[in-house]
């Protein structure tokens, strides 16, 4: 990984890229340390820091700490991201947003794009008076403030940070590396790392019996990484042959090659999708305090079997739901079948679609049992151990599996900005 980045950087074009990607980062930090008006901070910290190992403390790792800040991207991505899931959703339900993403080609991307953007604008007003409410109902708001015009410039500073954010995670896709919103999230994360270790060391020197459990922790987090990466590079390759023909005086085809076909194809958006809808009872519960103690949400705190069981089945369905987006069986048939190609034992057409979808339904059940179970790990483990819980552990399977398919990712990106670069060269 590090000999790619270190490889891509002497290359002019892909090092301006990296330029840019950490200028909108740099930016995306300092705005994590804009405070937005009217709110006592120091308090709001102090009410968060309780709430730690619930979904307001997993809403906080996932914007690097600004949820708990009152900060202009307190929101983060969220918005967006709910965005995108409802409109991938409705896709399948409405038939005249199946046809654009189907049919529309450029254009109707572009569509979809602008009524994600305006979806994300929608949300993010939702959510910040949702986050409004919170404070106006735990007395958060600073001595004196009451009235109309503080509320709507809080609701108005979390509504424009979310879609400034949404902006930069574009600009990134488009000038950077890619990937815009996967990285912002990633930064999101990394950047509690350092308050985390401190916090570990801490809690070390309070309680020198804890060091074993922080040990088997750092232990647990390397073998999951070396799980995701092992997992992440793995596919199932289907043999193909192509029949020989003859074109003019020519010969063609004869030779064998396989259809690639990945374990883990939907990488990390089953969790970050299904970790958005997890929260989205406590989101609503921003809106009615009183919720906020009720049974439902209690129940869904990520300290909970409800949490863990429901957190697996989302991540189960949305790994299947991205697969069936990304792979087509019936139009990878057919392209065999206009190329000549063919896999052994199965006739061209419907066969062969039949056999694809069996072996996409086989790799894309164990690849969301793999992601649900590294993600639900933590939680369990934290279920039975009070120090783990104390630890903070069950937000950890999370993160990492973020993280880590985050930065494989994006090193694909720059693997395939580098022989794209190649090939252009050799052309030109």
């Amino acid at each position: 990984m590090l000999q790619t980045i270190r490889n891509a950087w002497k290359i002019d074009d892909i090092r301006k890229k990296f330029i840019f990607m950490f200028f909108i980062l740099l930016l995306y930090r300092l705005g994590n340390a804009v405070l937005v008006p009217y709110v006592d901070t120091s308090r709001l910290s102090t009410y968060f820091d309780s709430l730690q190992n619930t979904v307001f403390g997993l809403m906080n790792v996932m914007s690097g700490s600004a949820f708990s800040r009152a900060t202009i991207f307190a929101l983060s991505i969220q918005p967006y991201i709910n965005a995108s899931i409802i409109i991938q959703l409705l896709t399948i339900a409405i038939p005249a947003l199946e046809r654009l993403q189907k049919e529309g080609g450029e254009e109707g991307k572009k569509k979809l794009e602008k009524i994600t953007r305006y979806s994300t604008l929608l949300i993010g007003v939702i959510q910040g008076f949702g986050y409004y409410t919170i404070i106006q109902s735990n007395g958060l708001l600073m001595p004196g403030v009451a009235g109309i015009w503080p509320a709507v410039v809080i609701i108005a500073s979390f509504t424009a940070g979310s879609c400034l954010l949404m902006w930069m995670g574009e600009q990134i896709t488009e000038f950077g590396i890619g990937n815009g919103i996967s990285i912002i999230l990633f930064v999101s994360i990394v950047s509690r790392f350092p308050d985390n270790i401190v916090k570990m060391v801490t809690n070390v020197r309070a309680d020198p019996s804890s060091l074993l459990m922080n040990i088997l922790l750092l232990i647990g987090v390397l073998a999951i990484i070396v799980l995701i990466v092992i997992v992440t590079q793995s596919e199932r390759r289907i043999p193909v042959q192509y029949a020989k023909r003859v074109v003019g005086r020519k010969m063609y085809g004869g030779q064998s090659t396989h259809l690639p076909m990945k374990v883990n194809m939907s990488g990390v958006l089953p969790i970050i999708f299904a970790q958005s809808i997890a929260s989205l009872p406590a989101t609503i519960a921003m809106f009615i305090p009183a919720w906020s103690k009720g049974w439902l949400i209690d129940a869904l705190q990520p300290t909970t079997w409800t949490y863990a069981v429901l957190y697996f089945l989302l991540i189960v369905f949305f790994a299947y739901f991205y697969s069936t987006i990304q792979f087509n069986p019936i139009e990878v048939a057919n392209n065999l079948k206009k190329n000549g190609g063919f896999i052994p034992g199965f006739r061209a057409g419907k066969p062969t679609s039949e056999f694809i979808q069996k072996v996409l339904t086989k790799i894309t059940l164990f690849g969301a049992l793999y992601l649900s179970i590294i993600a639900i790990a933590p939680i369990i483990i934290g279920l039975f151990s009070e120090k783990a819980a104390s630890q903070g552990i069950q937000l950890g399977g999370t993160s990492v599996i973020i993280v880590v398919g985050v930065a494989l990712d994006t090193v694909k990106q720059v693997e395939a900005q580098m022989l794209m670069r190649h090939y252009k060269g050799f052309l030109e």
